[in-house]
């Protein structure tokens, strides 16, 4: 090996000596292995660069306009309902993935959510999301229509339910390079008295932008909680996305957040309020939400 090196030491990317005298070394001479060695040189710093490119430039963060797990809850036929979405990120990415992007970090998102019991299983609901950025300046990033389905929900408060959640939107470009996407968002869990899990394995597909395509992002969620007190509960919301299905995404490349959340069901009052942790460097490493249900009678 001290040979090998040696015949290295001449050659214009290794500057660390003059060249020594030619020599013959398992049937190579001294020019043939600088070439070599150098090659393979070159070759583990290109790989190291891609590999500290792939941890540490920005990925590209969706707005944050909504951070739920969706449950069993549905409006009654005929019942409207309004809801307020308000999440700031005091600490997060702030390097634009593409050139215009408004980046998350210390902004705030406000999501008036507007629904209408259509049935017993049915359910339609318009969101109005808006952002304040880090610079005082306000946006209004575009409206999101929804159609959730519930065929099988909790009886007086205790049971298993299934059901989906469709989602189509509109983004300004500032927030999102796909201007237009869907989601499907099925609905697993069971509820009781003392516990509630959801799991919710969501579906996104671009419309348009330079990722679209006809396959997914897989963006799962959870959700366990434990009541605590009286129309209280406590407990995780857990949040992913993996990437597309066909290229997933691996380590630091997934966003992923843990939050500590507590749910108040006490009439008038109803709310979740919840303080996550980014887990990986393609998440922003602090958020706050709530979520607020405005009572309409």
């Amino acid at each position: 090996m001290a040979s090998l090196w040696e015949a290295a030491r001449g050659c214009r990317y290794c500057p660390v000596g003059q060249v020594q005298p030619r020599f013959m070394w398992r049937g190579y001479d001294s020019s043939t292995l600088r070439r070599i060695v150098c090659m393979k040189l070159r070759s583990g710093f290109h790989s190291l660069l891609a590999a500290l490119a792939a941890i540490w430039l920005p990925a590209h963060a969706e707005l944050p306009d909504e951070i739920q797990v969706y449950t069993g809850d549905i409006n009654a036929p005929g019942e409207f309902g309004l809801e307020l979405h308000l999440n700031t990120t005091p600490s997060g990415n702030s390097k634009p993935s593409y050139p215009g992007e408004v980046t998350n970090a210390h902004g705030w998102r406000a999501t008036a959510e507007f629904s209408y019991g259509l049935a017993p299983s049915w359910e339609l609901g318009l969101y109005v999301p808006t952002v304040l950025t880090r610079d005082n300046t306000y946006y209004l990033t575009g409206p999101k229509f929804r159609v959730k389905w519930m065929p099988l929900q909790p009886v007086d408060g205790a049971g298993y339910f299934v059901g989906a959640n469709v989602e189509l939107a509109h983004v300004d470009q500032r927030f999102d390079q796909a201007t237009n996407g869907l989601e499907l968002r099925p609905i697993f869990g069971y509820q009781d008295a003392q516990w509630l899990f959801a799991f919710n394995p969501v579906l996104d597909w671009n419309l348009s932008g330079p990722d679209k395509g006809g396959t997914p992002d897989f963006a799962p969620a959870f959700k366990a909680a434990r009541t605590v007190l009286p129309g209280v509960r406590a407990g995780l919301e857990y949040y992913m996305d993996l990437g597309r299905l066909d290229h997933l995404s691996t380590g630091s490349a997934q966003p992923q957040t843990l939050y500590l959340a507590v749910d108040v069901d006490r009439s008038p009052l109803v709310f979740n309020f919840g303080i996550g942790r980014g887990l990986t460097h393609a998440a922003d490493r602090w958020t706050l939400k709530w979520i607020f249900e405005i009572p309409l009678h």
